[in-house]
Order: C-alpha cells, then sequence, then structure tokens
C-alpha cells in the first residue's frame, strides 16, 4: 500500500495555519475508510524551530508538503487535497 506523508510547516498563532491543520485533519479522516487512499502519516514542524524553514518559508506559510514535494502554501483547497492524495502511487 502506498504512503502519503503530509508535512504542515507553520508557526504556533498562525491562523492560517490552524486552518490548514483543521482543513487536512478534516481531509484525512475523510479518506480512513476509503479503500483506494493510501496509508497518510502526518506532521507538523514549525519554522521557529528551524532554520532553514524559517528562511525557505517565512513568507509562505502554512505550507504543506505531501512526500516532501510542496503541494500548497497559504490555504489548502480540500477538493485539491483530497485529489492529490488519491493519485500518491
Amino acid at each position: 500500500m502506498p504512503t502519503a506523508h503530509l508535512t504542515l510547516i507553520g508557526k504556533p498563532g498562525c491562523h492560517l495555519c490552524d486552518d490548514a491543520r483543521d482543513l487536512v485533519g478534516s481531509v484525512v479522516a475523510k479518506l480512513a475508510d476509503d479503500v483506494s487512499a493510501p496509508r497518510i502519516t502526518f506532521e507538523e514542524l514549525s519554522i521557529l524551530d528551524d532554520a532553514e524553514l524559517h528562511e525557505l518559508y517565512l513568507e509562505d506559510i502554512p505550507v504543506l508538503l505531501i512526500n516532501g514535494k510542496v503541494h500548497n502554501y497559504w490555504r489548502i483547497d480540500p477538493v485539491r487535497l483530497r485529489t492529490a492524495l488519491l493519485e500518491v502511487s
């Protein structure tokens, strides 16, 4: 079974990051019973804890990566995320 590893990069106190976290959680929850969906893992990283992430993404948070590749900046579209997750092979 394929795996989709989601990484949300943001920082504490960022309302867009909070919205992105909630949206990602909702999309992942809806895919939980979908047999065509990959296994999904999730981690959250803060730009305040990593100088390299801070330099790369300071103006772009939240950033969502799927398997290490940028999927989206700022606002996450749930339909686009679901589609991308179902395409992971």
